[in-house]
């Protein structure tokens, strides 16, 4: 990369510091934005830029808005008894596409990771307690996922409720086989977790 002009080089670098972007696909994508027209190209940088301008975190549960509160929190129609604990914004965005659930919500910003360096302080957790102070939230529903650091967040977060707001139920998200799996092929955790989270019929 270093015999590259230094203008694409600057962007290649910019580029694969992004997430899951390498040096070859930054070059790839560098070498198309050098190919667009040049308005086209211009759309593209600015619209980078109104993305930080324009969007900020809502007050009340920490996902992107263009606004505050956002459109979920500003709905009077939605239950605020019943609030969605979601470790990102990406996983509330999933939450939303199925149309079902018309509690609101609060993105924890990640998940408690000790091995990261990342602790309750670096959460939402304040912002948590906050909107539990309210005496609003009668059910917390934990969507955190399944993996080692969900559990390890959702243990705290329950903990945390069950001494400071026993007035709250914690529930959490189903989990188990999937729809059209067969019990041979499931790994042990799977099957764990499918029996000791199993359902009345």
């Amino acid at each position: 990369m270093q015999n590259l002009p230094g203008p694409l080089r600057e962007a290649v670098e910019q580029l694969s510091s992004l997430p899951g972007i390498g040096p070859k696909s930054a070059l790839r994508i560098a070498l198309t934005l050098l190919k667009m027209p040049r308005e086209r190209a211009a759309g593209v940088g600015q619209s980078i830029i109104e993305l930080r301008e324009r969007l900020c975190l809502c007050d009340d549960c920490a996902c992107l808005a263009e606004s505050s509160p956002c459109a979920i929190c500003g709905d009077s129609t939605r239950d605020a008894g019943q609030l969605c604990l979601v470790p990102e914004w990406d996983a509330l965005l999933a939450m939303e596409e199925m149309g079902v659930f018309r509690g609101r919500y609060l993105v924890l910003g990640g998940l408690l990771s000790p091995l990261d360096g990342i602790d309750p302080g670096q959460l939402e957790i304040e912002r948590l307690r906050r909107r539990l102070d309210g005496g609003e939230v009668s059910e917390l529903i934990l969507a955190l996922g399944a993996t080692l650091d969900a559990e390890a967040t959702a243990s705290y977060v329950k903990n945390l409720v069950e001494s400071e707001y026993p007035d709250v139920a914690v529930t959490r998200l189903a989990q188990g086989i999937p729809i059209g799996a067969e019990v041979k092929f499931m790994d042990k955790e799977t099957l764990k977790q499918s029996l000791v989270y199993r359902q009345k019929v």
